[in-house]
């Protein structure tokens, strides 16, 4: 398929036409920045890990800009970090053997804009093409705008597919804020225990962002595994390790307003936990 922006790649680890690699894509994650398919969606990556049935592809919006740069990379300009993360990206689809890896390449003022059309558009355009059984996308919990911003042109664009052609599920996982706050009834719970050297390999191929001062690789393997072992406080642990998502194909299939959707399960915390408080009192 044509991307829009000229520094945009569409990137086939297995070398198999680029269309077939589309089409036979079964779960999509739609992300942000480089490393957060990493980090949101390892779980899907892991299950379509050498599988015959099941195949991953990944995108990544923008253009990394704007990163930090320490140490071996604080001389490199913002061109050179671009490129750098992309490398990085387009290495990691080739570790973890995705379908498809695309490079978007929007500056991330242009997803945050709610009236450019671009980023809408062809993120329709993809997953038509790819018409993936499930799709993972950022949460509208999350901290980081940028993430937020994606989150909301992505159910723009979903509502904008015919509901027969929509994925069947799509589920806003954590990146940049845990969702360990969700009632444990409301948290699609998933297990990233499978390939350890896989999970950890993927997440510390990303050494731009590491060498620079985040320290991801740790942060992710001990998020997963505080979710595990916290999730229940009276039974045995079934998981070594486990991320969390938010299931909002309910969401996508309605015209409800994202803000009142994602404030119903922060009414829901919010009741419980005064609810546990007045138990006591």
């Amino acid at each position: 398929m044509k991307l829009t922006n000229t520094k945009a790649e569409v990137f086939i680890p297995s070398k198999i036409d680029p269309n077939a690699a589309l089409v036979q894509t079964t779960d999509l994650c739609i992300a942000a920045h480089h490393d957060d398919i990493e980090i949101m969606a390892y779980h899907a990556i892991a299950e379509c890990f050498g599988s015959t049935n099941r195949h991953f592809t990944g995108v990544v919006v923008t253009d990394g800009g704007g990163s930090l740069r320490s140490g071996v990379y604080a001389d490199h300009t913002d061109e050179d970090m671009k490129a750098i993360r992309a490398t990085e990206q387009k290495t990691a689809a080739c570790i973890g053997r995705y379908s498809a890896q695309l490079l978007l390449a929007y500056p991330s003022s242009e997803v945050k804009d709610p009236n450019n059309r671009a980023v809408v558009d062809e993120l329709k355009d993809i997953i038509l093409v790819c018409s993936p059984e499930v799709l993972y996308m950022h949460n509208l919990a999350d901290k980081h705008d940028t993430h937020v911003a994606l989150a909301l042109r992505t159910i723009e664009a979903l509502r904008e597919i015919d509901i027969n052609a929509r994925p069947k599920r799509v589920v806003a996982m954590e990146v940049w804020r845990g969702l360990d706050w969700l009632r444990d009834e409301d948290k699609a719970v998933f297990d990233t225990s499978a390939y350890p050297n896989l999970s950890a390999a993927l997440i510390s191929l990303f050494d731009s962002q590491i060498s620079s001062g985040k320290r991801y690789d740790l942060a992710i393997q001990g998020r997963r595994l505080a979710n595990a072992t916290f999730f229940a406080s009276h039974a045995e642990d079934h998981l070594n390790s486990a991320a969390f998502g938010l299931d909002i194909t309910d969401l996508v299939n309605s015209n409800v307003n994202p803000a009142d959707f994602i404030a119903t399960y922060i009414d829901k915390f919010k009741n419980e936990v005064s609810a546990r408080i007045a138990k006591f009192s």
